[in-house]
């Protein structure tokens, strides 16, 4: 009994953290910069599943905010993921988006010194 419990208590909190990330990455293309970079601040925080968000608006199509918002979040990362989100960064500088370009050249000035 305790283990089928168990089971359904996992795959509950495994769609409560898909919906929350659903509302992050939602909230990450908003319009509203505030909005977003407050998005991308959470993300960071969120490992593996924030870093492929963030990825994703970054070198997506998606408007100026949403770039500048992903690039912030990048930044923003702690601890292990901070020396990948550096290389996503490093990726953008060769990216053909120009605002990427920009975003990424800030974040990684910023980071650095």
């Amino acid at each position: 009994m305790t283990f089928d419990n168990s089971k359904s208590s996992q795959r509950q909190r495994d769609e409560e953290s898909v919906e929350i990330l659903r509302k992050l990455r939602e909230k990450l293309l908003s319009d509203d910069i505030s909005t977003a970079r407050l998005a991308a601040l959470n993300l960071s925080w969120k490992q593996e599943d924030g870093l492929a968000i963030l990825t994703e608006a970054l070198f997506g199509n998606y408007q100026r905010t949403a770039k500048k918002a992903a690039a912030y979040g990048l930044r923003s990362m702690n601890g292990r993921m901070q020396k990948m989100a550096l290389e996503v960064l490093e990726q953008g500088l060769k990216h053909r988006d120009r605002t990427t370009k920009a975003a990424c050249v800030k974040s990684i000035s910023l980071m650095k010194g």
